[in-house]
């Protein structure tokens, strides 16, 4: 099993600890880029895929780095929506 394969495990498994830099690893590495969308943007944060249709669209969690639950279930649907997962 690949690191990307165990970290998409892990993904799946929704844990109560899982980082935006994990999640972040994970969308590069299935090719997607992340975008803040300009200075004014906040917290927001867009990965978009490589063929510009795909975007996950989340919060950057603060002060943690955590994701909340709803985040990573959010970004499980959308990848599985894409049959990327």
């Amino acid at each position: 099993m690949s690191t990307l394969e165990k970290e998409i495990a892990r993904l799946k498994s929704k844990p109560k600890d899982f980082t935006y830099n994990e999640a972040k690893r994970i969308l590069n590495n299935l090719g997607f880029i992340e975008n803040n969308k300009g200075k004014t943007s906040g917290s927001r944060v867009v990965f978009i895929g490589n063929d510009l249709n795909k975007k996950i669209e989340i919060h950057k969690p603060h002060p943690s780095s955590v994701l909340k639950p709803y985040q990573i279930s959010y970004i499980i649907k959308m990848l599985e929506k894409w049959r990327i997962l």
